[in-house]
């Protein structure tokens, strides 16, 4: 069955943007499944636009500034 995005429903979404991209946190159900959570990076472009990035490793301050929506996720998962 390929992926139908009409089934996807989010619960929960925080960004926290930067002058060079942003970092998102979001909680998914896919099909009324389990809930799920998503951690996506975006960087800016050459001309500012946000394009999908490889999450990667995080710096100590990016996880700083995800710390606080991973905990408000957790609880949105209980």
């Amino acid at each position: 069955m390929p992926y139908d995005p009409s089934m996807d429903q989010c619960l929960f979404t925080k960004s926290h943007e930067t002058e060079t991209g942003k970092l998102t946190v979001g909680i998914y159900s896919y099909n009324n499944g389990p809930k799920k959570v998503q951690i996506s990076r975006e960087t800016r472009g050459g001309e500012g636009e946000l394009k999908f990035a490889k999450m990667g490793r995080l710096t100590k301050e990016e996880l700083q500034a995800l710390m606080p929506f991973l905990q408000e996720a957790l609880k949105t998962l209980e």
